[in-house]
């Protein structure tokens, strides 16, 4: 199972929901060139909904990092929004939980850019 991306807009601000594997590859090539082209626009405000995302692997990481880093060097922010148990316990693990601003919904993202 590869990794989809779906966009759509709530209130100002570009949620992504993410359904699959973020590995190597393909999946983090997508995540890539999809946070790229919307970081170019200048300041966006961006929901990564993770609750689909089932695996992610050392490359999907450094991806999620890389993503975060290249949409807070064009003046946006990106935060992640319903890890599964899985997703939460890496980033703990790695301790990026403390790199990331994460919500357990995507309500209470969308309202903290507020």
């Amino acid at each position: 199972m590869s990794l989809k991306i779906s966009k759509r807009d709530v209130g100002g601000v570009t949620v992504l929901d993410l359904n699959g594997r973020l590995t190597l590859g393909d999946a983090s090539a997508q995540l890539r060139e999809t946070l790229r082209g919307l970081a170019t626009q200048g300041g966006p405000k961006i929901i990564l909904n993770m609750g689909q995302v089932v695996y992610i692997d050392s490359s999907g990481l450094g991806e999620l990092v890389s993503g975060f880093t290249t949409v807070k060097n064009q003046g946006g922010q990106l935060k992640l929004a319903n890890l599964t148990q899985k997703v939460t316990d890496l980033l703990t693990i790695t301790k990026l939980y403390t790199v990331f601003e994460i919500h357990n919904d995507e309500g209470a993202a969308v309202q903290s850019f507020s």
